[in-house]
This record gives C-alpha cells, sequence and structure tokens, in this order.
C-alpha cells in the first residue's frame, strides 16, 4: 500500500537528486485489487424509516436476500433520536441489487421505504471558515 509516508519519503529522495523506482505492477494489482473490491460491496440507501426500527431489524430484512456486512441508521447527535434513514452494505452486489428491487416501495412500520444505491458522499465547505469571521 502507497502511504502518505511513502509520498514524503519519495519526493525528499527526489529532491536530493537519487532517483526512486516504484514497482508499477504492485501499484497496478494493488488499483485492480481495489476496484474489484469496490465494484463487488454495495452501499445501500434505505430512507422513510420509521423512528422505532433497529439496526438488527435492518439486517434480517436485508439479509433475506443475501449477506450483510453492515447495517447502520442514521441519529441525531445531540438527541440520539434516529433521522428515518439508514445505509446497509452488502458483500456481494447481485445480491444487494436484488434486494434493492425487492424492498424499495414495500412497507414497513407503516411506513413505504425508499431504496436505492447510495450516492458517494458530497464535500461540503469546511463551516469555520476564516472568510466568516466577525
Amino acid at each position: 500500500m502507497y502511504t502518505v509516508e511513502d509520498s514524503y519519503f519519495e519526493r525528499h529522495l527526489l529532491r536530493s537528486g537519487i532517483l526512486l523506482e516504484r514497482d508499477s505492477a504492485l501499484a497496478r494489482d494493488e488499483k485492480k485489487n481495489n476496484r474489484e473490491r469496490m465494484d463487488a460491496e454495495l452501499n445501500i440507501y434505505v430512507g422513510n424509516l420509521s423512528y422505532e426500527v433497529t439496526e438488527e431489524e435492518l439486517t434480517t430484512s436485508f439479509g433475506a436476500h443475501g449477506q450483510v456486512d453492515t447495517a447502520r441508521i442514521i441519529t441525531d447527535r445531540d438527541t440520539g433520536r434516529s433521522k428515518g434513514f439508514g445505509f446497509v452494505e452488502m458483500a456481494n452486489s447481485d445480491e444487494a441489487k436484488a434486494a434493492i428491487e425487492a424492498l424499495n416501495g414495500t412497507e414497513r412500520g407503516g411506513r413505504t421505504l425508499t431504496v436505492n444505491e447510495a450516492r458517494p458522499k458530497e464535500q461540503r465547505p469546511d463551516r469555520r471558515s476564516d472568510e466568516r469571521r466577525w
């Protein structure tokens, strides 16, 4: 694995006039393995959850369609109460897609679930920016 420390060390050696060669085959294999792992796993968004639904219930519901790695319900950091949505990670993307098809639009706890593939978290600007000083 190529770390921040490796990058620092490489830059230092290059500035010193020493040529450092990385094993490009190893780097290619590492990227390929990461890509395969990302293709195999799928993160699923589950919305419109009842506030009483637990992570164990999510695991059970999605477990009927395949192996569940993790199930998380997002909670308010101040009150600890559910925000009404969560995420499920499944080990196999085919099983995850089957679960999405089967569970999207179903009713749980008096609410119609919204189940789809999770989108990556968007970058937000830092709230403690120097531009907004008083």
